[in-house]
């Protein structure tokens, strides 16, 4: 009996730095890979909640804010940082490589109270969920002739008195060198601010960074913004990371 609460003791105490990551080899891509993260008390609850600003926040009614955070609490996942007290402003999300990447998402909205928009393929809006997508915030986009997205999104700032627009500026999960300009044109167009979110799967943190106030200078920005997601991690591993 002694020996075996020592063992168990011995387990307990072991440091997690013990503990490696692997990598997964994931589908008939031999290079892209996912992170299996080591064991952890996903009882922990998370340190703390940011409030978004009273303009942005949207009851959904008890029962969604508690699925939102149990949701996150026993997945492990913690939000750090502070929303700004704007009330405008564009969201943008990354690295983006899983579609998990929008159930996380629909998580923190919940358990924040938060009222976002996003724009997504029209072809989501197409299927049974429909009402539900619309219901979280969701705005179908037909990316065939997209020409026009930009000057109507700016002209949604202009008349709405608090908004919030998530996109990923990526614009695909495979990975890009350069992150498509609609984002900042938007945000530039309507003088709101960028809000860089990220999801990092290797430490399972939500990050809220500080704001970014495009100057109108593409070129100049858009390296120092994607220069703000360098260290984080995505669910799965491209090829080159």
């Amino acid at each position: 009996m002694g020996r075996k609460s020592d063992v168990r003791a011995g387990v307990m105490k072991a440091p997690f730095c013990h503990w490696m990551r692997r990598a997964v080899t994931l589908g008939p891509n031999p290079q892209e890979t996912q992170f299996e993260p080591p064991p952890r008390n996903r009882l922990q609850p998370p340190t703390a909640y940011p409030d978004p600003p009273e303009a942005l926040r949207q009851s959904r009614g008890w029962l969604w804010q508690a699925i939102g955070r149990a949701y996150l609490r026993f997945s492990g996942w913690r939000i750090e940082g502070t929303f700004p007290t704007d009330p405008k402003c564009v969201a943008i999300v990354a690295p983006h490589t899983s579609n998990w990447d929008f159930s996380l998402g629909v998580a923190v909205v919940f358990a924040l109270e938060l009222r976002v928009s996003w724009l997504g393929k029209h072809s989501l809006f197409k299927t049974p969920l429909k009402g539900f997508f619309q219901w979280l915030g969701g705005i179908p986009v037909d990316r065939s002739a997209s020409h026009g997205v930009v000057a109507a999104c700016v002209k949604a700032f202009e008349t709405a008195p608090a908004l919030m627009l998530a996109l990923a500026p990526e614009g695909t999960r495979k990975g890009v060198s350069r992150w498509k300009s609609g984002f900042y044109l938007i945000a530039a167009g309507a003088g709101v601010p960028i809000l860089p979110v990220t999801f990092d799967y290797r430490d399972h943190v939500v990050r809220l960074m500080p704001m970014f106030r495009p100057t109108g200078n593409l070129e100049r920005d858009l390296p120092l913004i994607q220069a703000q997601f360098s260290h984080a991690h995505g669910l799965k591993v491209r090829p080159g990371e």
